[in-house]
């Protein structure tokens, strides 16, 4: 039963993990920016972008631990 709802909540994560990503704002022009000037490479991060960092972050920690105790299978 409990893994069950372990099973599910760790493929809610995983989803929620993919839309949070996807949110992200882009941070450069990617292999082109590398010969340009760096200028607008380390601004820092505003509020909404350090909240959504905070909370990818927690999701990908909630989806890693859940996937090792779901494969370990420390939980019947």
């Amino acid at each position: 039963m409990i893994s069950s709802i372990l099973s599910w909540v760790w493929a809610a994560s995983g989803l929620l993990l993919i839309l949070f990503v996807l949110l992200h704002s882009p941070k450069g022009d990617g292999m082109g920016g590398i010969a340009a000037s760096g200028s607008s490479m380390f601004t820092s991060a505003s509020s909404a972008e350090a909240t959504l960092n905070r909370i990818t972050w927690s999701f990908l920690a909630i989806f890693l631990s859940l996937a090792i105790i779901l494969s370990a299978g420390w939980i019947k």
